[in-house]
């Protein structure tokens, strides 16, 4: 049998009895918060679209939610269609996939496949023949992110990035699929272990930044640079004196190793310093700009270069400036990267050294 009109009127009367002052609570704040929101989408949004900011960026909801002082960062549309950009991020995954066959995992995309850690993992586990101590699948964001920061403070250690340094990835950054920051990550681990692929130079993307203060969104532009000049880490050169030395002669190698000491400190010696390991005083780039002015007899200016470096980027730096020198000097540009000395290769150290000996050995 049919309601009849007045008891449609008393159900709808007893369903809105029923509503409590917290759900009608719950609900406006809910609707304060989507207002929010939407309104901060649309500054953010106005921003990007000033004069101040020539291309259009598109930005999502969570992107204007920002707390004071707090920023993201998000490449320019028309630098995601760089055909640099592009073929950086292809040759990275194809590095990635090939060293990860064994585990049977493929990777499609950098910036969806790559953000909670796991893979990151496996190829750090891959490269250094180790095991990290991380759950395998992870759900929950605030695991994933201990997980992540695990994963990160490996491939720091391994880097050599030191913790007070502003790095060029976070977890914070990684795990909100920031391209950037897993680009950096990526080509760094790449550059350190030396991997066999090519990577297209002088890579460079808009990065459009935005920030809060005081209530309000800002937003600048600056030019990201992903690779520098003729990185192909694992370009095979011809086999040298050193790799038999390394090979098959660990005795001639430790005479080898003597004379280059005696070379270096009969010239360091003049200035009070003392060489006792190749390996490790060299990896700062100090001595070899200290060195190449001595035997060249000239004053290196100390605002040429860091005189007490603590940073990677640093070190590298100085590494960098002294193989201009060299080059300036009349010598061929090294084989070794600046990045080989800095990470304490002392085959690529002895190669540097030995061609300073054999110019130089017969200066005073």
């Amino acid at each position: 049998m049919a309601a009849s009109p007045s008891n449609q009127s008393t159900l709808k009367k007893e369903d809105k009895k029923d509503e409590s002052f917290f759900d009608k609570f719950t609900t406006l704040g809910k609707k304060k918060k989507i207002k929010e929101a939407n309104e901060l989408t649309e500054e953010g949004q106005s921003a990007i679209d000033s004069p101040s900011s020539p291309v259009k960026a598109e930005l999502l909801p969570q992107d204007c939610i920002l707390d004071e002082n707090e920023e993201r960062s998000m490449v320019e549309p028309i630098s995601k269609e760089n055909p640099q950009l592009k073929e950086l991020i292809k040759v990275l995954l194809d590095w990635v996939n090939d060293e990860l066959a064994s585990y049977r995992i493929i990777v499609k995309d950098i910036e969806e496949d790559l953000f909670d850690g796991l893979i990151v993992g496996k190829l750090i586990e891959k490269l250094t023949d180790t095991r990290l101590e991380v759950a395998e699948v992870t759900q929950n964001e605030a695991v994933q992110k201990a997980k992540l920061r695990t994963v990160l403070e490996a491939a720091n250690e391994i880097l050599g990035v030191q913790k007070w340094n502003q790095q060029k990835w976070s977890v914070e950054s990684i795990h909100g699929k920031n391209l950037v920051a897993i680009l950096h990550l990526l080509v760094a681990l790449a550059m350190h272990f030396r991997a066999p692929i090519r990577l297209p130079e002088h890579v460079i993307v808009n990065v459009v930044v935005v920030q809060k203060r005081e209530g309000r969104l800002l937003t600048r532009t600056v030019a990201e640079e992903l690779t520098r000049e003729n990185e192909h880490l694992g370009a095979k050169f011809e086999r040298d004196a050193f790799d038999t030395l390394f090979d098959h002669a660990p005795d001639k190698l430790n005479v080898v190793k003597k004379s280059l000491v005696t070379f270096v400190n009969k010239h360091l010696n003049k200035i009070n310093l003392e060489v006792t390991d190749l390996e490790t005083q060299f990896h700062d780039g100090v001595y070899l700009v200290l060195l190449m002015g001595l035997v060249e007899g000239y004053f290196v200016p100390m605002y040429s270069y860091h005189l007490t470096p603590t940073e990677f980027d640093q070190k590298v730096h100085n590494v960098t400036f002294a193989f201009e020198l060299m080059m300036d000097s009349g010598l061929p540009r090294p084989k070794a990267r600046p990045e080989d000395i800095v990470n304490m290769d002392l085959k690529s150290t002895l190669r540097v050294l030995y061609n300073l000996f054999t110019k130089y050995k017969q200066v005073e």
